[in-house]
């Protein structure tokens, strides 16, 4: 890139890089009995029925897409075994069961690891762009959760830093977080990108932190309910980046000329 333009790109992790939503739906549906998913654990080894099955994960998901973590008082993994031990005892009723409940979050959690991965072609592209970019990964979460998820999925070697919120005093879309890798890199928050699936965090952090531009990655290219906040740029895969980034040097290059024209006509 240019002198004047991008010198850093801020990447999310979940559904941005890797496909962590249908990992985690693989992991609770699929039927090989090695590794057992969750639905047929429950059916072959604990006798539940096919939809007293499915109606325990699906109350899980629920649970999750509402999760409200605060680590100072629990830890990760007590909390979504307790998602599992709710789920339980509101489909089947009866007594809580702890254990039943730990079998599932851990069956589970490593079964949805294990199809996280990084693509082929996605780490030709970061490897590509770190020719001549830095690189950093920028995800919210649960400390512990996500480093389990870069190291599953093998990214670390494409980036010059990576930062989890949950290690951090404020996560994104507070401008500190931004701001805190700026520093990291040695650049200014005007010659940096965020890519991301999230309007609310990714996109409005870009925003607030005052960075060069926002790219938000919406898969489905449907029209977002709440129209704010305005991402610059729009793709429906993170393999459309590079066009981007290269639209974005040509809008710098093409202003820099305008200006000094004007100011040579002055």
């Amino acid at each position: 890139m240019g002198l004047h333009g991008v010198k850093a790109v801020f990447f999310d992790l979940d559904n941005t890089l890797i496909d962590t939503a249908a990992a985690g739906r693989r992991a609770i549906e699929e039927r090989a009995p090695r590794p057992l998913q969750v639905i047929g654990a429950l059916q072959s080894k604990h006798h539940y029925g096919e939809g007293e099955a499915r109606a325990v994960c699906d109350k899980v998901q629920a649970k999750l897409l509402k999760e409200c973590h605060d680590p100072a008082k629990m830890c990760i993994t007590d909390l979504r075994i307790s998602h599992w031990e709710e789920a339980i005892q509101e489909t089947i009723g009866g007594e809580a069961n702890r254990d039943l409940a730990a079998e599932c979050y851990y069956l589970w959690k490593t079964t949805r690891l294990q199809h996280l991965t990084l693509a082929e072609d996605t780490r030709a592209m970061l490897t590509e762009l770190r020719k001549s970019l830095r690189l950093l990964l920028l995800t919210n979460g649960d400390r512990q959760t996500q480093r389990e998820k870069i190291e599953a999925c093998a990214c670390q070697p494409y980036f010059d830093a990576i930062v989890v919120g949950g290690e951090q005093k404020e996560e994104k879309p507070a401008p500190s977080i931004f701001h805190y890798c700026c520093d990291l890199l040695g650049v200014q928050p005007a010659e940096c990108v965020m890519v991301g699936d999230s309007l609310d965090t990714d996109i409005q952090g870009g925003l607030n932190a005052g960075l060069k531009a926002t790219v938000w990655l919406n898969k489905a290219m449907t029209a977002p309910v709440d129209p704010s906040p305005i991402p610059h740029y729009i793709i429906s895969s993170v393999l459309d980046l590079p066009a981007v980034l290269q639209k974005i040097e040509h809008n710098i290059n093409a202003k820099l000329e305008t200006d000094h024209m004007a100011s040579s006509n002055e």
